[in-house]
């Protein structure tokens, strides 16, 4: 059984007692999260498609960490024009486990 949600403008295919990491979420850590924006649910091979989210399935999950992914170094350079730019980032992320898919 899995299905895919949207979070964001971003698709995720999750299973039930998974681990995702999504992009940072501002509610507290052990907080209880529901999605429900699922554009897709298997269940033993029966497949139901929403157009565009199914409304009879909920997704229910709780936060279990907020961090920051490694980090990333970006370069600009343009060879002999003297000019060289570097800089970094650190994307903000939250891991949230999957406990129950619910269908209505």
């Amino acid at each position: 059984m899995y299905a895919i949600l949207i979070d964001r403008n971003k698709q995720y295919k999750i299973r039930c007692g998974e681990i995702i990491r999504l992009e940072k979420n501002k509610n507290g850590y052990r907080k209880k999260i529901i999605f429900n924006t699922i554009i897709l649910f298997s269940n033993n091979g029966n497949i139901q498609l929403g157009q565009p989210i199914l409304n009879n399935i909920l997704i229910e999950g709780c936060i279990k960490n907020h961090g920051r992914n490694k980090k990333i170094k970006i370069i600009k350079f343009n060879r002999r024009k003297h000019y060289k730019k570097t800089q970094g980032h650190r994307q903000h992320y939250t891991d949230i486990s999957i406990n129950n898919i619910i269908i209505k």
